[in-house]
């Protein structure tokens, strides 16, 4: 081989628009200089073979953090105007392999650019056969782009697992989860993990936080886990305008307008154990709501921000 065709092998610098921005690791950057590293090695030996010998190591991996893998699209169900549901393919019955509160990270090319953005799948981590993410559409969105022409039977590449959340039954007398719009994603499978495990006598406190009732995604999951004992669920309805255009089931728990520190008050003092705190949503959001809690006079090592 000349150094045009050595050239022709070089791995390319990834664009800034390539990096999902979710503190991954290893990030797109760190696979950059591992693969620049090895073709440097593999162009002073001579040897292309050398830049085959990743590609070996991960073949047998269905999800690999370092490498991309294509999952079969199954199954679009709609959640809300702007937002769905995916269910993808996992070969041989295997379950995904990843662990409470971890994100993966989807890659796809709009325009001729590539783009990746992080997601947490919402399904229980046991799950066999498929796995299942809840994406928001946004207008003007670079993903949304792509995603929103996707369609059963398309192939689609992830990579990860990045992140997760430490957990053990009964580790925390109780989760105190805030969470806002797709930011649930995390929260799902704790909560099952929880209630599934009938030795696990955890309490359970979820806030949600979205613009109206419509908003509220997995609804029909949110009824099953609330039927639990130790599990009690608040909404937070920042655009609705009246209690009475609820459902009467919700018209209890829910507090209209934005989430505030006379609200996280309430819920805290209503705690039946000391809570651990769980956020995830926005940037703003996450911000927002720890520093009530903090406020509140929560600790810093109980507080948990995905």
């Amino acid at each position: 081989m000349d150094d045009v065709d050595w050239l022709s092998l070089r791995p390319v610098e990834p664009s800034p628009a390539q990096c999902c921005g979710s503190g991954c690791s290893p990030c797109i950057y760190d696979i950059y200089q591992a693969d620049l590293s090895r073709w440097e090695k593999a162009k002073e030996a001579g040897d292309a073979e050398l830049l085959n010998r990743r590609k070996s190591e991960t073949n047998d991996l269905f999800l690999s953090a370092g490498s991309f893998t294509a999952f079969e699209l199954l199954l679009v169900e709609r959640e809300t105007e702007d937002t769905n549901r995916y269910r993808f393919k996992i070969p041989n019955g295997s379950s995904l392999g990843h662990t409470l509160g971890q994100h993966v990270i989807l890659r796809g090319t709009v325009n001729g650019m590539e783009v990746q953005r992080a997601y947490t799948p919402i399904n229980r981590v046991d799950t066999k056969g498929y796995f299942e993410v809840l994406i928001k559409l946004y207008k003007h969105g670079l993903m949304s782009q792509y995603i929103k022409n996707w369609k059963a039977g398309d192939w689609i590449e992830w990579r990860g697992a990045f992140g997760g959340f430490s957990y053990k039954p009964n580790q925390y007398g109780e989760l105190l989860m805030v969470c806002s719009g797709t930011g649930i994603a995390p929260m799902l499978p704790i909560l099952s993990c929880v209630t599934d495990n009938e030795e696990d006598e955890t309490f359970i406190t979820l806030v949600i936080c979205c613009r109206t009732f419509e908003n509220i995604y997995m609804k029909g999951c949110l009824r099953e886990q609330a039927r639990f004992w130790n599990v009690r669920m608040f909404y937070v309805l920042s655009q609705e305008q009246s209690l009475l255009n609820l459902p009467l089931s919700y018209r209890e728990n829910t507090k209209l307008g934005r989430i505030d520190s006379i609200f996280v008050a309430e819920v805290l003092g209503t705690c039946r154990r000391e809570p651990y705190v769980l956020i995830c949503g926005s940037l703003t959001f996450n911000e927002h709501v720890n520093e009530i809690v903090k406020l509140l006079k929560i600790k810093d090592s109980s507080i948990f921000i995905f």
